[in-house]
């Protein structure tokens, strides 16, 4: 919106149209990151149209808009707008996209993939299917080397074959801290680099949360072992909530509550060993 005057054709109605980038931008904010700036920017709009007259309509811009959007259409889903390439995955289980690379599951290496560009992330897709995301890296630099971004779980198939692997493999470079934690007391003893390796996989079948909440535990109680993880990890799976209270018919209601007294128990033992010392003599 440039500022000047703007006239319609039959010259009755004329009003002033002025540029908005002054209110917004003075003074000049900060942010961390694209995804706060858009936020702040979107409440800033929305606060200026309380602001602003409509000019035409009596009350402000956001008193003609509430009059107005019960009237709108109801939106259809959203366009889904993506730059795709086809991509071929290295033996390395990688793909390269504007001089960074990404991580793909073990399974597709040497296979070729459709990579989706969006503004904000990748998407790799193959046989109909999504085969995992990435958050996109932009560098601006061209003087700097490109990034690599791994998934760690994309290799578990991997150092399942080559449990040797799990030392310095780059893309574990990135555990999490429990994990990371659990392998410096694995890696210590001999099969600690296959014990690893099966903890890890339990990602594959169970909610990665859990797995970690077990190995936690596992490490608070000093038992940093694949068969206590185990015997964890199933607590917190098989856990069930408590049944609720049963509402009973008065037709099976107790007329006579049980009694926690272990006295009663007491007395008939004594009675039954009376009845066996008289049986005896």
């Amino acid at each position: 919106m440039a500022e000047g005057r703007v006239s319609r054709p039959n010259g009755q109605v004329e009003k002033n149209v002025r540029d908005a980038r002054h209110r917004l931008w003075q003074p000049m904010p900060s942010f961390p990151d694209r995804d706060a700036l858009n936020a702040w920017l979107e409440r800033r709009c929305v606060e200026l149209w309380e602001q602003v007259p409509h000019g035409t309509l009596p009350g402000s811009i956001a008193d003609a808009w509430a009059a107005e959007k019960s009237s709108l259409m109801t939106l259809t889903p959203p366009f889904d707008g993506f730059v795709e390439h086809t991509k071929r995955v290295s033996p390395t289980c990688l793909i390269h996209l504007d001089r960074n690379r990404y991580s793909v599951p073990a399974s597709f290496a040497n296979r070729p993939v459709s990579v989706r560009v969006y503004p904000d992330r990748i998407v790799v897709a193959a046989e109909g299917q999504v085969v995992c995301e990435h958050p996109r890296v932009i560098e601006r630099s061209h003087h700097l080397p490109g990034r690599t971004v791994y998934d760690w779980r994309h290799y578990l198939a991997v150092i399942q074959r080559k449990p040797g692997a799990l030392r310095n493999g780059a893309p574990f470079a990135d555990l999490p801290e429990a994990f990371r934690r659990l392998q410096g007391h694995l890696l210590k003893r001999q099969g600690g680099d296959r014990e690893m390796v099966e903890i890890l996989a339990l990602v594959l079948q169970h909610d990665e949360e859990a797995v970690l909440c077990a190995v936690e535990l596992a490490l608070e109680a000093a038992l940093p072992t694949k068969t206590h993880i185990l015997n964890l990890l199933h607590r917190l799976v098989d856990a069930k909530a408590p049944a609720a209270a049963i509402d009973a018919p008065n037709a099976l209601s107790l007329r006579q509550e049980p009694q926690a007294n272990v006295e009663r128990y007491d007395a008939l033992r004594t009675a039954a060993a009376r009845q066996e010392a008289d049986h005896a003599a």
